[in-house]
């Protein structure tokens, strides 16, 4: 049974037992000396024995991430994705349950959070996560004008963002917060979030 929690509390007071029983290890982010709009992101995160080293130049416009993986039985190549702003922070999880955890990544800008997420696909190599595009939940893009924050919580991946009414300026929302909950599962060429359940609070 999933809890309810609003977000911000979700992350702190929801845990998946499979996940409380192997909890994930962490070094705090760094800020690395060096070039860029601003100063580079560089994390590194661990769990079920699979370890993630996240780094992202933060430069503007042409920012990247690269995740190195180790651990894995075949493939530990970096995978280098473009980015829209800076990364804002990145977690570990394993939402499937399956031993094969995954790596999600939050670059951030002026728009919001996007998304960079792989998963190390059966413990062999990294694979993609798609996240689908909103319009595929017709209900959720009503009031919606971007400002998005994604974070796990509950073997699920949440997004949050504010809902606007008719006549609200982008800075003044009032339709209160609408929150996306998506579950992992396999694709056809890869793995792909699912929208599992829409809250509004």
């Amino acid at each position: 049974m999933r809890c309810h929690t609003p977000f911000v509390t979700m992350l702190f007071t929801c845990a998946s037992g499979a996940l409380a029983a192997s909890p994930p290890t962490s070094a705090p982010p760094a800020e690395v000396p060096g070039a860029g709009t601003e100063a580079p992101f560089a994390k590194t995160l661990e769990l079920h024995g699979i370890r993630f080293a996240i780094s992202a130049d933060n430069q503007f416009p042409t920012a990247t991430v690269t995740i190195t993986p180790s651990g894995l039985e075949v493939d530990n190549s970096p995978v280098t994705r473009p980015i829209d702003g800076r990364v804002k922070d990145a977690e570990v999880a394993d939402l499937d349950v399956d031993q094969s955890p995954e790596i999600y990544v939050y670059p951030t800008s002026d728009r919001g959070d996007s998304l960079v997420a792989l998963s190390a696909n059966k413990r062999k190599s990294l694979s993609d996560i798609d996240l689908p595009s909103l319009d595929e939940t017709p209900a959720a893009t009503v009031g919606y004008r971007g400002r998005d924050a994604f974070a796990v919580g509950e073997g699920r991946l949440l997004r949050r963002f504010p809902v606007y009414r008719d006549g609200d300026s982008d800075t003044e929302p009032t339709g209160g917060m609408r929150q996306l909950q998506y579950r992992l599962e396999p694709g056809e060429a890869g793995w792909r979030l699912v929208v599992d359940e829409v809250l509004a609070y």
